[in-house]
């Protein structure tokens, strides 16, 4: 039987797929729990246009995403630390304090977006990776200096 994939099924395929399945893995499982519809001839004319559909909006976030990226790169982000007397630093330095100062810089990111292994422990430059949808990242360069 041939069904059309309403959302994504694991193991089986992605949203709009068409897939060839067992009648009674349709009529019990996917269409019970409307993961799926037969693949009629309106059902195929349906997602034909939800195709459509897709690929404007995903042009639209496409578009939208680079926009950020190229603002954001090579940006420089400005932390003043309190240092102790033999250079140390009393704080680190996390992901979640860079997305804040992003954020302040009027970028809305997640803290997972940012590459940062480690915490920054130390004073000095450090270039660090911003990841987006679609594979695109960009570069923001950290600089942290002693509060005076």
């Amino acid at each position: 039987m041939k069904v059309i994939l309403l959302e994504d099924v694991e193991k089986l395929g992605k949203r709009l797929d068409i897939k060839n399945v067992k009648k009674g893995h349709a009529r019990n499982f996917l269409l019970p729990k409307n993961l799926a519809r037969v693949a009629t001839k309106e059902a195929l004319k349906w997602r034909d246009v939800q195709i459509e559909i897709k690929k404007s909006v995903d042009d639209t976030k496409l578009k939208e995403v680079q926009s950020v990226v190229s603002k954001m790169d090579g940006l420089e982000l400005f932390f003043k630390v309190k240092i102790g007397e033999k250079g140390q630093l009393f704080e680190s330095l996390s992901a979640q304090k860079i997305k804040d100062k992003l954020e302040e810089a009027g970028f809305n990111v997640s803290k997972n977006q940012i590459d940062l292994a480690e915490p920054i422990k130390e004073l000095g430059e450090f270039p660090v990776k911003v990841k987006f949808d679609h594979n695109l990242e960009s570069i923001v360069k950290i600089i942290i200096m002693e509060e005076k």
